[in-house]
């Protein structure tokens, strides 16, 4: 479990206003890091943001905590 992960399970948890609905899973894809976000339909509103504004912060700070262990990192958000 890297850095990253925790740092985008941390801050969508925070967020949504059902907590316990979080899934985050990470994978490797070709010479890349791809953490998946799943939530609630209602929440992923929440964490996406006005005009992406969260989503590109999550992002940000999921790609300064993957440097941190060395790897390129990606953040996908999923709702089902």
């Amino acid at each position: 479990m890297s850095r990253a992960r925790d740092v985008v399970d941390v801050v969508a948890r925070a967020l949504a206003s059902r907590p316990d609905e979080v899934e985050v899973d990470e994978f490797d894809r070709r010479d890349q890091t791809i953490i998946e976000l799943t939530m609630a339909p209602g929440d992923l509103g929440r964490v996406i943001g006005r005009q992406g504004r969260t989503a590109s912060a999550v992002r940000t700070l999921a790609a300064a905590a993957g440097e941190l262990d060395g790897l390129r990192v990606s953040v996908d958000f999923r709702d089902d």
